[in-house]
């Protein structure tokens, strides 16, 4: 089997790379950075997000396994005190696969320029160079609303606890197959009216964001934020792709959500 490791990048993550990566060679495994079978993450979410972006290409092939250096890592299962067990795991134990929907995010742009195409593993939030982001909102091809405020957020069901957990949007467990768009700060009085609250899209509606007046807008892919400008119109739905992850024991979800902001310990 082939692996690699992606690092956080700091001094104590970087130590247990090399631990990793000798005690697997030793084992008889074979580190490949190009097309490796597991990718092992070493840091927290946002090492994983790093690992998850470099090797989208080849998401059929490759499984992700965590191991946080930090506070909690809610995609990271391993501790470093766990360092051998997990080698050991992964040299001689087969692993499951867990797979988690993605986003696809397909942004087209006027004068017909080619259209940009990503996967976001957790959400990709949209908002305004300047002022306040108006858009069309068209879900499932029929105009939805037109919505005014800071912006919106499209997440993942693994998302879901990230930048939407903190918009109020919530918690959806991985094993459906939905995204979930929560507004940023919208306006809402007597003359302009948004639904005000998070809506829920299975996987087979399409989420149509039609730019209205300004053409330029950030657009966050992830830990990734790009300005993108003449922008026509943002689509975004559940993709065919999914990620993997390796298992090497159980790792419930709710329990990830516990651990990660009810328990104190």
């Amino acid at each position: 089997m082939k692996f690699a490791i992606t690092s956080r990048g700091d001094s104590n993550s970087t130590s247990y790379v090399y631990r990793i990566k000798e005690y697997l060679i030793d084992f008889n495994l074979t580190y490949d950075e190009e097309n490796p079978d597991i990718v092992i993450s070493i840091g927290g979410d946002g090492t994983l997000l790093c690992a998850f972006h470099r090797y989208s290409s080849r998401l059929d092939k490759t499984a992700f396994v965590g191991i946080h250096t930090g506070h909690l890592g809610f995609y990271a299962d391993w501790v470093p005190e766990e360092i051998e067990k997990l080698v050991i795991a992964i040299a001689k134990t087969p692993f499951q696969v867990v797979e988690y929907p993605l986003l696809e995010v397909i942004i087209r742009y006027k004068n017909d320029a080619k259209e940009s195409k990503y996967l976001a593993l957790n959400e990709s939030a949209v908002k305004c160079s300047e002022g306040t982001l108006v858009m069309d909102v068209d879900i499932g091809g029929q105009h939805f609303e037109r919505f005014r405020g800071d912006g919106l957020c499209m997440s993942t069901p693994s998302g879901s606890t990230a930048y939407n957990k903190a918009l109020g949007g919530a918690i959806i467990h991985p094993a459906i197959s939905a995204i979930q768009l929560a507004e940023i700060a919208s306006i809402n009085n007597r003359v302009f009216r948004t639904i005000g609250s998070p809506l829920i899209l299975p996987a087979h509606h399409t989420c149509l964001l039609k730019a209205v007046s300004d053409n330029n807008f950030y657009i966050t892919i992830d830990h990734l934020n790009v300005l993108h400008k003449d922008v026509k119109s943002i689509q975004y739905r559940v993709s065919e792709q999914r990620i993997r992850f390796a298992r090497f024991r159980p790792f419930p979800f709710w329990k990830r959500v516990h651990d990660s902001f009810i328990s104190s310990e």
